[in-house]
């Protein structure tokens, strides 16, 4: 046969299968057209003379990365699904004379055309929507916008690349599958239905096990780094479960609903559980599939979302002024009035007008956390796993002139007594011990305390304890010091203010005073004076620092989540016109004995009601227990609002499941189309 016939051939193959191989191609397309903006953006000259350029040319190559991968994936499963379709044309091509490798050069041609279709459709898009991208993640980042365009020939050449290599792979995968089959198999495969499977009970019992442990991690696991290294042990584990609870349970759920003779003999629900139960195996992978899909879409969105709506309040968490001086302090003698004055001083010598100030000393000790203090176990103090930390805790003392002055309040205390607040539960007992041979009387349990900044940022919870004054915060700490044999505690004075500088200059004043405060702690030789350490912040640099991590997350969970979107919606598509074709066969046996359209209408949105909702039930139920571990994974990312985080993750829900509704109902009609007669295979 001449090349061209088999060019022919491979055209019309596609031409006669658009319903199958437009959505693939599309999809395709769209995940290049991705994976080339996200690449695109990487590589941009932009980044150089941006803030936050090292930070987003770190961030877009991992979203591209995982779009790669979820391509290379999801490619696989739609030609493996378009393969199954085309089963019998390829059966009766073999009838007719042709052999397997005649058949191996169709698949060749109709492989290389729907590459070169896609790739180039994904490039297009690619550039014609790059700039608009480049301007929203611009906006995002409050960056200056140029509307210079421009190609991105890297970006372009990696594209084609990766997904080249995808389509070759898919190509020698088709090629393998076709030559491996047999053509009377191939061309009997539309009549031999899958046997119904029985309803597993084991199965299904382990997949609400599994599901039911992944939940209890997610509900009861504290400490924000256990979360973060669960998280990926319980997405695993829900995602087995998933598929364990869809294929094996959703068959228990149809025979239960078979065994219901007031649900199960009706018109409507006699066709759709019936037809559900014969193919239940392969639905119920899909279903889950879609389940898994639209739970990464949910998580992705509502965290990214709620990290970049929530980031004003996490800056002003960390640094409740403009700018922040902390200078910590090893030598006990050294933490007195006189030192604080000076180095009030390296601030006053700067001549900036502070608009308000905060001043305070304090004492801070890592202990290991009991339920009448602390104590020191050096085991596991220098024991970094995440077990450990989740027994730590840090203790701050503060003098009490001090705490009143920033509180505006009048507390008395006596030597041996104490204030005291705790961050995370609440504390009651009457005493406080500090190791072995300290105990301090707490007088009273503070109801609130001032933002002190670094609290919101680290992995041990905080217990602040205010005492008589200076000196007892001293002695503390050397007591601690002294009993652990360690430095297990420190001194530090801490120093903040507002300026009316605008946020430019306030980058830069933060810059100079660090510069000024470094030369106050430096020798003659430049070397650092033993038993200091300092650090000058700025709320405007962190705010760039922020804005720069949870834009950047920001965009590329958009971009991610349209991915899955799209997959999500090829899945529901394809799964609609597949079970259209195998039912359409038994319709047409029913409407010759009496059933009308509208019995078929019924019939499909029994169906739907029944099976297809439930993936989004699944979805917003994997999103309620996951919330907690969401949570204590973005406190790691400085988010503490619990109430922005369940808000956008319901607002999220409430919009995808309007999505998803919109989805279903027009790939019903597809099948309501092709299931009545309406349309023809």
């Amino acid at each position: 046969m001449k090349k061209s016939v088999y060019l022919r051939l491979a055209v019309d193959g596609i031409r006669k299968n658009r319903r199958l191989y437009l959505p693939y191609m599309l999809t395709g397309a769209v995940m290049m057209m991705m994976f080339y903006i996200l690449a695109f953006l990487a590589t941009s000259p932009m980044l150089s003379h941006m803030r936050g350029g090292v930070t987003l040319s770190t961030i877009l190559p991992m979203g591209t990365s995982v779009i790669a991968i979820f391509s290379l994936l999801f490619l696989f499963y739609s030609q493996s699904f378009l393969i199954r379709q085309r089963n019998k044309e390829f059966g009766l091509y073999h009838v007719l004379g042709m052999d397997k490798w005649n058949i191996c050069r169709i698949l060749f041609w109709e492989n290389l055309l729907v590459a070169v279709c896609s790739i180039a459709s994904g490039i297009a898009l690619g550039v014609a929507f790059s700039k608009i991208a480049e301007v929203c993640l611009l906006t995002i980042l409050q960056e200056e916008i140029n509307y210079n365009l421009r190609v991105g020939m890297g970006a372009l050449i990696e594209t084609v690349r990766i997904f080249g290599l995808i389509y070759l792979l898919l190509f020698v995968y088709a090629q393998v599958r076709v030559y491996c089959s047999n053509a009377l198999a191939l061309l009997l495969s539309s009549q031999t239905g899958e046997r119904p499977p029985k309803g597993n009970w084991f199965f299904a019992l382990v997949g609400a096990v599994v599901l039911g442990f992944a939940y209890y991690l997610a509900v009861t696991i504290q400490h924000p780094l256990q979360a973060f290294l669960t998280f990926f042990v319980a997405v695993i584990m829900v995602i087995i479960a998933t598929y364990l609870l869809f294929i094996t349970g959703s068959v228990v759920f149809c025979r239960m609903l078979q065994k219901n003779k007031n649900y199960y003999y009706k018109p409507n629900h006699f066709i759709s559980v019936s037809s559900m139960v014969y193919r239940m195996k392969r639905n119920g992978a899909g279903l889950a599939s879609i389940c898994i899909l639209s739970t990464m879409v949910l998580v992705t969105l509502s965290s990214t979302a709620s990290l970049y709506l929530g980031m004003e309040d996490s800056i002003n968490d960390m640094c409740p002024y403009d700018i922040n001086v902390e200078i910590t302090l090893y030598e006990p003698e050294v933490f007195q009035a006189e030192t604080f004055a000076a180095y009030r001083r390296i601030v006053a010598d700067t001549g900036v007008q502070q608009v308000a100030q905060r001043e305070y000393p304090m004492g801070e000790i890592l202990g290991v956390n009991s339920d009448d203090g602390i104590f020191f176990d050096m085991e596991v103090l220098h024991d970094f796993s995440p077990n450990s930390y989740g027994k730590l805790v840090n203790v701050r003392l503060l003098p009490l002139a001090d705490y009143n002055r920033i509180m505006k309040a009048e507390e008395t205390l006596e030597a041996g007594e104490c204030l005291l607040y705790s961050m995370e539960k609440p504390y009651t007992n009457h005493t406080f011990a500090i190791g072995h041979s300290q105990t301090l009387q707490v007088q009273k349990v503070l109801s609130e305390f001032f933002a002190e900044g670094r609290s919101t940022v680290e992995l041990e919870p905080a217990i602040y304890l205010v005492v008589k004054d200076l000196d007892t915060v001293r002695d503390v700490v050397v007591a601690a010091n002294e009993e652990a044999g360690n430095s297990v505690g420190k001194l530090i004075w801490k120093y903040g203010f507002d300026t009316d500088l605008p946020e430019k200059e306030q980058t830069d004043f933060s810059r100079k005073l660090g510069d000024s405060v470094r030369t106050f702690f430096y020798d003659a030789d430049n070397q650092l004076i033993t038993g200091y350490s300092y650090g000058v912040d700025s709320k405007a640099a962190n705010r760039e620092d922020f804005l720069n991590v949870y834009g950047s997350l920001l965009f590329v969970g958009v971009m991610l989540s349209s991915v899955f979107v799209f997959a999500a919606v090829l899945i529901i598509y394809y799964k609609q016109i597949s079970e259209g074709y195998e039912d359409q066969s038994r319709f047409e046996i029913m409407q010759k004995v009496g059933m009308t359209r509208k019995d078929i209408r019924k019939s499909i949105n029994s169906q739907i009601l029944t099976v297809f909702f439930l993936p989004l039930v699944f979805a917003g139920l994997h999103l309620a227990f996951a919330f907690p571990l969401v949570f204590k994974i973005l406190q790691l990312l400085k988010l503490r609002d619990v109430t922005l985080l369940a808000m956008v993750t319901f607002c999220c829900f409430l919009v995808f499941g309007v999505f998803y509704a919109v989805v279903y109902k027009l790939t019903a009609g597809a099948y309501y189309r092709i299931v009545s007669g309406l349309q023809k295979s």
